[in-house]
């Protein structure tokens, strides 16, 4: 068993190279890369890991923030007194204003 811990299978069993097993030791193999490459590396890294956030990605997590920062709004008192009003047929409806909505949404 110390022989498995100590070499890597370079084939898969029933391969026509199967003479290969256990003829790389681990020892042999490059553990990183060479110090050069690795400078090459890094600064590639350096150059294409810059992030920019546009400014309307900002804008929105500012905005974002003051919505989260701002109190929960209470529309019990105004949806109790919409109720009452449309129980006892009080309720009286704005066409021109609905009229209006439904332009603004629609176009």
């Amino acid at each position: 068993m110390n022989n498995i811990d100590n070499n890597i299978t370079t084939v898969f069993p029933g391969n026509k190279n199967e003479n290969l097993i256990g003829k790389t030791p681990r020892s042999t193999l490059p553990v990183g890369n060479n110090p050069e490459r690795q400078q090459e590396l890094d600064a590639l890294a350096k150059k294409d890991a810059k992030v920019r956030i546009p400014d309307a990605i900002r804008d929105f997590s500012q905005i974002k923030k003051a919505v989260d920062q701002a109190p929960p709004l209470n529309k019990q008192d105004k949806i109790a007194d919409l109720r009452r009003q449309i129980a006892a047929g009080e309720y009286k409806i704005d066409y021109d204003a609905l009229a209006d909505k439904i332009l603004t949404n629609e176009y």
